[in-house]
């Protein structure tokens, strides 16, 4: 049985999360790519995104990445084989 990925495992591989999110859907990763990975507990990511926020001006991608967290789990699905539940900081 393999261990439970941890926060910085999910860090080391998150450019590999990105690059088939943009793959598939383009838009999902203009609107998450600049996430920080704040907490994992193995099924739930929290991401924040309080750096973007401050130089987003006038651009905030709240609603529009709630819309596209399917195209985001869908991606951690087939990179890493996680189930996975997005919150947002």
């Amino acid at each position: 049985m393999d261990a439970p990925l941890s926060l910085p495992d999910l860090r080391n591989r998150w450019n590999e999360v990105l690059d088939h999110l943009e793959s598939q859907d383009r838009i999902a990763w203009i609107a998450y790519f600049d996430a920080r990975l704040a907490e994992f507990d193995g099924s739930k990511l929290l991401l924040d995104f309080s750096d973007a926020r401050k130089f987003s001006g006038g651009h905030e991608y709240s609603p529009t990445r709630e819309k596209l967290e399917k195209s985001l789990i869908s991606s951690i699905k087939f990179i890493l084989g996680l189930d996975v539940e997005i919150e947002e900081k």
